[in-house]
């Protein structure tokens, strides 16, 4: 059984995730800010899952959750990381609080950066292969109004997955992205009827994405089949981007 740690678990589409992997028999370990009743729910039906309470975006909390959930998998090696967690929130530049641009950027970017560096340090003294996954998203690529800050944050999340797929390829860890459109989750749920319905007419589609359509990502990037993928950023969209 190989041990996976996904940031950001409780809700979403790393709920969505956590599920997915767990249903494929691998062990997993997840953090978030709060423990919700689908958490109670898997800790009951799964002896191998495990939820730590952590908030991305603070280095010593994310160290922390690491150490703990290696701990709590003890017999089992880390395989992979997942960086999930993440944070969207939409307004003009102009006028966003400067405060909001810091906490957007410190759990979406930051939150990834400390949390890959905690993995890589158990992959060496592992001397093992292993995977990261970086949830990021096609506004990093494109951009949209109103969403700049975010923008940058998943920006910066596919430079450092480039980065860190060329520090690392020889030790046979590969880092690949993930870049979803618009999900029908919690997240979309900040867009007016207007702008989703404007989405969705111009998805090829014709609708939103569901988490159903990353969770086999998810699997591929993880498998042997992957071995040679590194350095990529993969777009799940409906063809939106085409």
């Amino acid at each position: 059984m190989k041990h996976v740690i996904v940031s950001g678990g409780s809700r979403g589409l790393g709920l969505a995730i956590v599920k997915h992997l767990l249903e494929e028999g691998y062990m997993v370990s997840t953090c978030s800010r709060a423990k919700t009743s689908e958490i109670d729910q898997l800790t009951s039906q799964y002896p191998y899952f495990q939820w730590f309470q952590a908030e991305i975006g603070n280095a010593a909390q994310t160290a922390l959750f690491v150490k703990q959930a290696c701990d709590w998998a003890k017999e089992t090696q880390l395989w992979a990381i997942i960086n999930n967690a993440g944070i969207a929130k939409e307004g003009i530049l102009a006028t966003f609080p400067n405060i909001e641009s810091d906490t957007l950027l410190q759990v979406n970017l930051h939150g990834a950066l400390y949390l890959a560096r905690e993995a890589l340090r158990v992959f060496l003294r592992q001397n093992s292969a292993g995977r990261i996954i970086n949830i990021s998203s096609i506004i990093g690529s494109r951009g949209y109004t109103g969403l700049a800050a975010y923008s940058a944050s998943k920006a910066g999340l596919d430079g450092l997955t480039r980065a860190l797929a060329r520090e690392n390829g020889r030790r046979n860890i590969t880092i690949n992205s993930i870049a979803p459109g618009y999900l029908d989750t919690e997240m979309s749920s900040i867009l007016s009827d207007k702008k989703r319905d404007q989405i969705i007419r111009r998805t090829p589609m014709h609708r939103l994405g569901t988490v159903e359509d990353i969770t086999p990502a998810i699997s591929f990037l993880l498998s042997d089949g992957a071995a040679f993928i590194t350095g990529q950023t993969l777009t799940i969209d409906g063809g939106i981007t085409t």
